[in-house]
């Protein structure tokens, strides 16, 4: 019947009149026309035609046919939605279907539109194909200016399709059907509220899809943010996906994941997907050039208010990604530069005080999150890695350490970083060396580009550089033969190197050498070829680079040179890299080198000098110490005939050394040419010759000392040598020192660099100080008489600690193994604690020559290797501290705590320094107390600030400046910096700055001299002798620490007042909390400045420290009062309480103060001008000098004045804006400021004219320049009666 039906249409459709063809249709149900639609489009068969006969034979001019076109529209869209029809056929009607839709009336496009929202609503949808119909539906809907009833209004077209997008958007989504529905809305024009609706709805559907299905939905969402809405479209993916990371770290760090309710995502699934909308978004931003400007501006504005929130791991990929090949690279490194920088000096600024880690109990750290991202780009990221490469060199290249005009680098190669700009760098080394281990095919590039810089940066400092490609070939010694030939081609270059460059150069790459026979050869060629060159430099690296070839390569067989012990090398290389090579070839190799190295013999003294430093003599003591404590335990299974001739070279150097130590302890200086009377200074060829010669000598005499101590055995004799040589040694030490001294120069107190190994320091000073055993006792009693030998084994440990602090490694055996120096540290500290725990200073007879008392420089050595433990073996403390208690040596490595070890240390160091505070005045060592004040500083490092022990400590520091009064400045300087650096890590410190500024008041006096300052002294250690300058400046400097703090908040605050997202009430929460914290801070300081401005103080820094302080107190508080303008016209808020009387405090206790003191400055000034113009009458001759060193010391110390004048003006000013916007009258707290544009003193001008009558017209030059002198006087008005009080 139906098929009948349709032929019947499709045949009356064809005719010319519509006459028949609406009769036929007219008589047609609505049941019968849907049957005869389905069927016909099953069919496949002339659907088209159908549904074209049908419209033609329903006019949009009657109802009847209006009627029938929707029964139609309403039939085909459940029809083309339920999956049975073929997807050209379904395309194919749909297509005819919006053909029509412009002919419909306006209430029939609003029908049909409702029932696409209840078919979305009820999740009917299955290909989402009809939704290219319901666009269309929409946006003729929206042009339509018929009136349409809605609910029990009208609404004109625009606003009905306003009403069904918010009703839609309001209601449930299939999320199957998101991303249909996503790609419709591309195709309607939408006002930006719609839009923002729709992309809102879009975001929130993000958490009810799979995984898998984000990526074609952002892209959706990306093609629809061209039409506005970007910022929410960037913020939503990255919150998203930001929340994705937090959850899967959480749920890494639950070993129990598997029970939460919440299914893990796997993480490489993660990974792929966030690249893959990475990817999207790249290939929009390259089309859409605004996306990615709107991208940057988003997270700029953000990481203002948050920026855990603004760079997350998938951000800062995001950003590197879109930085390659891209205009805005340069814009988008700047952002991360800064907020790197940024994020480094708050997290420094965090760390350094208690009263911001409270405020702030989150720490944002971007290198963890950047480092994060160079794990994650492991994913096939690949688009990451270029991005990543060029902000690590963009890093070491900004803040790369800065070289002082005619001076070294001015930072180290080792040791913690402190300031931003050095982490920042360190952060920019290891962006590179994590890339490189990661990534296989940007090996090279980043290889070529390090090798490129040390060659290219030769005049800056290369010291970072140097260390990543270190770093670098320790990670893949293998891997880099491949790239060999760049290696190769630096050699080439090394004679135009500075040496300082070359050693570091050839020591990075040693690995490499180890692995790569042509590499070394060819290095081999270079050095030989610079032993002939003409620049003095490349020799000298020719003999850098062969003695180093040397320290680090077999020689016979399995033996191997003094130093081959390194770590570096032997773990990473998993193969025998010289198996290739036979004994006899090896020492081929060597004996070729030596013949090289014998050439610069003849050289100048600079290149033997080096040659010497690597001393033959050492070498062969320290390579017979080996051989005797190692050969000889792998000789059982060796024949009887080589055991004979190993005996016999050992006994032949045993003999050379015995014979060379018998003629150094009988030798006079004379021998060498050596005596008092010898020329010593560095300025003359023959002062030169003979330094060199006495450097040499001394060195035999401390390499025999090293052999006759270990081979003696404790040998009576053999000790007696040993004093003997140093005899020698010391002679020629004083020689050494008493010449320097003369000269004046810095070396006058140093000895000359020690050639004894750390590892028999360690031992000596073990034997000297610790050996209890009886039948060490006779022979140990010969070194322990000599009061000198026992000074020069301390101060020899104290250059190796020093040695070892600054190049991170220290001359002889093992001085490259990090282990080997760790253990030797541990050992020297157990001695020399003992030595001055022991032995206090004051107890010990320093004797009648000058110099430090053993106990001192004891002392001064645990200080050292307090420092350079803490700065090169930060993470084995535990194991040092252990190391240190001999009492508890079998602790497990788990079980120690670090700040129950640290305190016990710290407790012996208060003992001592109680000992000096209760010692007589003639037995108080400054020196002493200053050092027990360094070492309880930079042990108080090692405390946690939450413990009881640095609680403790604290209060013991408190209770030593309350009841101690000290005079000597420097100990005064060091003992108020340790209580600041304590006092800030357990609260802030405005209080205890408070009493220090009270007792400065009350120990120098008020400025008016008829008041009579209450004295409440709460620190003895404020008193005449230090209240001014030290004190003041200390507290001073302390108080700007705060106001900086303070400025950042009030930063923040500024920034959190903009934030208007969904967080913003808990915003809200954290400003009251950061305006309660600064306004308290602020309130306490200026009841310390109250104190201060009230102070008489000295002329001179205290003054012009102040004056600056007061105008950053100043600045300050106005922009307080412009964050609460600013807070006042976003919102109807009033101001709060704690506030005004901020306000109040200032105008009672501050303003009006400065203006006394800056009236008491001017004063002091004038009375010193005074005082030069009375010497001026008596002495004319020198008057012109006189008065202009006073002149431009009072234009100096009154230049921050106006400064400080415009500062308050500014912040009245500021106050009464607020007051008008607050409706609260702040001014009413605030008394008249002085006018000091323009006031003339009368008794100044009278004298002044007095002066000009009297004097004679001969004269007038002089009389301008008293008249200049006066000028600055003016305005001030001099206080006759103190003069007359005096």
């Amino acid at each position: 019947m139906a098929a009948a039906m349709a032929q019947r249409v499709l045949a009356l459709a064809a005719e010319e009149g519509p006459e028949r063809l609406q009769e036929a249709l007219q008589g047609l149900g609505e049941g019968e026309l849907g049957d005869m639609v389905t069927k016909q489009a099953l069919r496949g068969r002339e659907t088209a035609a159908l549904l074209r006969g049908i419209f033609r034979g329903s006019p949009c001019s009657q109802p009847s046919g209006v009627l029938r076109r929707l029964q139609v529209y309403k039939h085909c869209v459940p029809l083309v939605e339920s999956g049975d029809l073929h997807l050209s056929k379904a395309s194919e009607i749909i297509g005819l279907l919006m053909l029509e839709v412009r002919q419909l009336p306006g209430h029939a496009l609003a029908e049909l539109a409702t029932l696409f929202v209840d078919v979305i609503k009820g999740g009917s949808l299955s290909n989402g194909k009809s939704l290219e119909l319901f666009s269309t539906v929409l946006t003729a809907l929206a042009s339509s200016k018929e009136s349409l009833a809605y609910g029990k209004g009208e609404l004109n077209g625009e606003e009905f399709k306003k009403q069904l997008i918010n009703t839609l958007c309001s209601s449930k989504w299939d999320p199957q059907s998101v991303i249909h529905l996503a790609n419709m809305f591309r195709d309607i024009p939408l006002s930006g509220e719609e839009l923002q609706f729709v992309v809102e709805k879009v975001l929130r559907m993000f958490s009810k899809l799979d995984l898998q299905e984000i990526p074609p939905l952002v892209y959706q969402l990306l093609l629809l943010s061209a039409k506005g809405s970007k910022k929410t479209v960037l913020e939503g993916i990255i919150s998203f996906f930001n929340q994705l990371d937090k959850r899967q770290k959480e749920e890494q760090k639950v070993p129990q994941s598997m029970d939460l309710e919440v299914a893990t995502v796997p993480l490489d699934q993660l990974r792929h997907v966030e690249g893959t909308v990475i990817l999207h978004i790249i290939s929009v931003i390259n089309l859409d050039q605004d996306l990615g400007e709107e991208l940057i501006k988003h997270l700029k504005t953000e990481q203002q208010k948050n920026p855990g929130k603004a760079l997350c791991p998938f951000s800062v990929a995001l950003l590197l990604s879109v930085a390659v090949k891209h205009r805005l690279q340069e814009q988008i490194f700047d952002f991360l530069k800064t907020s790197i920088t940024r994020s480094c000096k708050d997290l420094q600024f965090l760390q350094a005080s208690k009263f911001l880690q409270d405020l702030f109990p989150q720490q944002y750290d971007i290198t963890a999150v950047i480092l994060e991202v160079v794990k994650n780009s492991a994913f096939g990221w690949d688009y990451v890695t270029q991005g990543l490469v060029d902000l690590g060199f963009s890093l070491m290249e900004s803040y790369e350490p800065k070289k002082p005009f005619g001076g070294k680098a001015a930072e180290t190669n080792f040791g913690l970083s402190k300031t931003p700009a050095q982490q920042a760098c360190r952060l920019g080394a290891s962006i590179l060396l994590e890339t490189f281990k990661v990534h296989e095919p940007i090996r090279s590039d980043v290889l070529e580009q390090v090798l490129n810089r040390v060659l290219t940066k030769a005049a800056s400092p290369v010291s970072h550089f140097i260390d990543l490609l270190s770093n670098i070939v320790v990670s893949a010694p293998l891997v880099l033969q491949n790239s060999s030939s760049r290696v190769t081609e630096t050699f080439d270059n090394l004679s135009f190197l500075p040496i300082d460059t070359v050693q570091g150069l050839l020591r990075a790459v040693q690995p490499l050498l180890k692995v790569s026979m042509s590499v070394r050869d060819s290095l081999i060629l270079v050095l030989q070829k610079a032993i002939f060159s003409r620049q003095l430099d490349a020799r000298k690296a020719a003999v850098a680079g062969f003695l180093l070839l040397l320290r680090n390569f077999k020689i016979l067989g399995s033996l191997t040179s003094s130093q081959c012990s390194q770590a570096i090398g032997a773990t990473q290389v998993q193969a025998d890299v010289h198996a290739c090579y036979n004994s006899a070839a090896n020492e081929a190799f060597c004996l070729e080198i030596l013949g090289s190295l014998r050439r610069c013999l003849s050289q100048q003294a600079d290149v033997r000098l080096m040659l010497y430093e690597a001393h033959l003599l050492c070498c062969i003591q320290h390579c017979l110490a080996w051989y005797k404590s190692t050969v000889r335990l792998c000789q059982g299974a060796e024949d009887d005939d080589e055991e004979e001739e190993d005996v016999g070279f050992e006994q032949n150097f045993e003999e050379m050394l015995e014979s060379v130590t018998r003629r150094m302890i009988k030798s006079e200086l004379e021998d060498f040419e050596l005596d008092k009377s010898a020329d010593f200074s560095l300025s003359s060829g023959v002062g030169v010759k003979n330094n060199i010669y006495a450097i040499q000598v001394m060195g035999i005499c401390e390499v025999l000392i090293e052999y006759n101590f270990n081979i003696g055995n404790f040998s009576k004799n053999k000790f007696e040598d040993v004093l003997g040589l140093f005899t020698c040694y010391n002679k020629l030490s004083e020689i050494l020192r008493e010449k320097a001294g003369k000269n004046k120069s810095a070396l006058g107190n140093k000895i000359a660099r020690s050639f004894l190994s750390m590892g028999f320091v360690s031992t000596l000073l073990t034997a000297l100080f610790r050996d209890n055993a009886q039948s060490h006792e006779e022979s140990l009693a010969v070194l322990r008489s000599n009061t000198e030998f026992l000074r020069y084994a301390v101060s020899v440990a104290l250059q190796k600690v020093q040695q070892l602090e600054e190049t991170g490694q220290t001359d002889g055996p093992d001085g490259q193994n990090p282990e080997k120096m760790f253990q030797n540290l541990c050992k020297i500290t157990r001695v020399l604690l003992w030595r001055y725990t022991s032995i206090p200073t004051v107890v010990e007879d320093s004797g009648k020559k000058k110099g430090k008392s053993i106990s001192l420089l004891c002392l001064e050595g645990c200080l050292r290797i307090f420092n350079t433990v803490q700065q090169l073996y930060a993470a084995r403390i535990p194991q040092f501290l252990q190391a240190l208690d001999i009492t508890d040596g079998d602790a497990e490595e788990a079980d120690i705590n670090v700040t129950e070890k640290a305190a016990f240390q710290i407790r012996q160091f208060q003992r001592s320094l109680v000992n000096q505070f209760s010692s007589a005045e003639d037995d108080f060592n400054p020196k002493e107390t200053q050092l027990l004040v360094t070492v309880l500083s930079t042990l108080s490092k090692l405390l946690d600030p939450t413990s009881q022990q640095f609680l403790q400590f604290l209060t013991w520091t408190v209770k030593i400046c309350k009841e101690n009064a000290l005079e000597d400045l420097s100990c005064c300087k060091g003992l108020l910096t340790l209580l600041f650096s304590l006092h800030v890590l357990y609260k802030s410190p405005v209080s205890l700055l408070r009493e220090l500024a009270q007792d400065i008041h009350a120990c120098l006096g008020d400025i008016d001299q008829d008041i009579e300052v209450e004295s409440r002294s709460h620190f003895a250690i404020v008193n005449a002798k230090t209240a001014a300058p030290t004190v003041c400046l200390l507290v001073l400097g302390q108080a700007d620490k705060v106001l900086e703090e303070v400025d950042w908040l009030i930063k923040k605050l500024t920034s959190l007042g903009s934030d208007t997202s969904e967080d913003s009430s808990q915003a809200s929460n954290q400003t009251q909390a950061l305006e309660k914290g600064i306004i308290l801070q602020l309130g306490t300081l200026l009841t310390v400045f109250h104190e201060l401005v009230q102070t008489a103080l000295p002329a001179g820094s205290c003054v012009d420290t102040l004056l600056r302080s007061l105008s950053k107190t100043y600045t300050i508080l106005t922009s307080l009062i412009k964050h609460y303008i600013q807070a006042c016209r976003s919102t109807s808020n009033t101001i709060p309480g704690r506030l005004e009387k901020l306000v109040k405090l200032s105008g009672s206790h501050l303003t009006p103060q400065c203006y006394s003191f800056i009236t008491y400055v001017q004063n002091i000034h004038s009375e010193s001008l005074s005082f030069v113009e009375e010497k001026k009458k008596k002495k004319k001759e020198d008057e012109a000098a006189a008065v202009s060193t006073v002149m431009a010391k009072v234009l100096r110390d009154t230049k921050p004045i106006p400064n400080l004048i415009f500062a308050i003006e500014q912040y009245e000013k500021f106050l009464i804006h607020l007051s008008k916007k607050s409706k609260v009258n702040l001014m009413q707290y605030m008394k008249l400021s002085t006018s000091r544009d323009f006031r003339i003193n009368a008794s100044m001008l009278d004298s002044v004219l007095q002066e000009h009558n009297t004097e004679d017209a001969e004269n007038e030059p002089d009389n301008d320049q008293s008249t200049t002198a006066e000028q600055p006087d003016e305005n001030q008005e001099p206080k006759k009666k103190r003069r007359r009080k005096k």
